[in-house]
């Protein structure tokens, strides 16, 4: 799953890169108005954390911005502002849950998976495809009720293909999605070739049908109807 944390308190923003980034999220970050603004326009987020007070703007701006676009990412507002005013307004304006500073790490881990838990499974941490079951809280992967062992890139590759099951995924959209900004240094994307043949041996090896389908000169589709 991947994150924008839009924070400007240096350390903050690096306490909470690095607490989400160890529950298995990849993480992109944006400091200041303009640097958020331009990562929404152009990439797709699971969740953004946002502050409201911003260098150059402020977060309720890049919040209508979102439901303006009808971008369908969800969104928690971290602010100091911790007056109940505050809080129906960001909520009113569309945002998924607010959280006040100060606040512990934890309880923002917490607020983040619910908020990813609504809006793209329908509330439930399990998520079935046919044989396949994803057990999205414990990050676990069973096939007709055996466990299957994947690497951390291959479990988020399957839950975002399964998320997204019966829409062509461009291979640069999984590249932004499981590397978000370490992919400006890649020259190709050839190592998500490498991943995406893993993932479908240890399926088949495991029991599962073949779902995944290659879209010549574009990407994958996980689906279970035939091209």
């Amino acid at each position: 799953m991947k994150l924008l944390i839009v924070e400007d308190e240096p350390e903050l923003l690096e306490s909470m890169t690095a607490y989400l980034s160890l529950e298995e999220y990849t993480c992109e970050t944006a400091a200041t108005y303009a640097e958020a603004l331009e990562k929404i326009e152009l990439y797709a987020y699971d969740c953004i954390l946002l502050d409201i007070m911003l260098p150059g703007g402020d977060g309720l701006s890049l919040l209508r911005e979102l439901k303006v676009n009808r971008k369908a990412e969800g969104v928690l507002i971290i602010s100091a502002k911790n007056r109940l005013e505050d809080k129906i307004t960001g909520l009113q304006m569309g945002a998924d849950d607010y959280l006040a500073k100060p606040f512990h790490l934890p309880e923002l881990g917490a607020r983040v998976a619910a908020i990813i838990r609504r809006k793209q499974f329908g509330g439930n941490s399990l998520l079935d495809y046919h044989e396949i079951q994803i057990d999205t809280q414990g990050r676990t992967v069973r096939v007709s009720g055996q466990s299957l062992v994947l690497t951390k890139k291959e479990y988020a590759l399957l839950l975002y293909l399964v998320s997204n099951r019966n829409k062509v995924i461009p291979k640069s959209a999984l590249a932004e999605h499981l590397w978000g900004d370490s992919m400006d240094l890649a020259d190709n994307y050839d190592f998500i070739y490498t991943h995406v043949k893993n993932l479908r041996k240890k399926l088949l090896d495991g029991g599962a049908r073949d779902y995944l389908q290659s879209i010549y000169g574009v990407g994958y589709k996980w689906t279970d109807k035939k091209i």
